[in-house]
């Protein structure tokens, strides 16, 4: 078995910014010359996420107004006593969403459904410069 790894770096500019890197990863997996194996995909931090969901307009508005149900911002979040830079909603979204995927690939592509991307979301109130991992580990 073989591993090799490679990042990707991006600038997210918006708080609930939705950046389809699905291309970015397939790329990674293009230059390793891996055929089969397993893609792990992790972003450092704790407030970005990544997640699979159809990249489209709709569901673009739609996951934002879903987070802001669940986990509203404008409420208490006992993490601003302690910094005070009003992201305690940021870092309880990203420990749901999670910081890692892992995505099976066969014959050289990433093996995700007709309708569905690899997504960051950044969750974050200010603008972010991101470095997200990517693992793979195959033949």
């Amino acid at each position: 078995m073989t591993v090799y790894q490679d990042e990707i770096l991006l600038r997210a500019t918006n708080e609930l910014e939705m950046v389809d890197i699905t291309e970015n990863v397939q790329h990674v997996l293009k230059k390793s010359d891996l055929k089969q194996g397993m893609a792990n995909v992790f972003v450092p931090g704790s407030t970005g996420a990544l997640i699979t969901i159809e990249h489209e307009p709709g569901l673009q508005k739609d996951f934002p107004k879903f987070l802001e149900r669940i986990i509203p911002k404008d409420i208490y979040y006992h993490h601003h006593e302690m910094w005070h830079d009003g992201n305690g909603h940021s870092h309880v979204r990203a420990s749901l969403l999670g910081p890692s995927i892992t995505i099976p690939f066969a014959n050289g592509r990433l093996q995700l459904g007709t309708w569905q991307q690899l997504v960051f979301i950044e969750l974050d109130v200010r603008t972010r410069q991101r470095k997200i991992l990517v693992t793979l580990y195959g033949e």
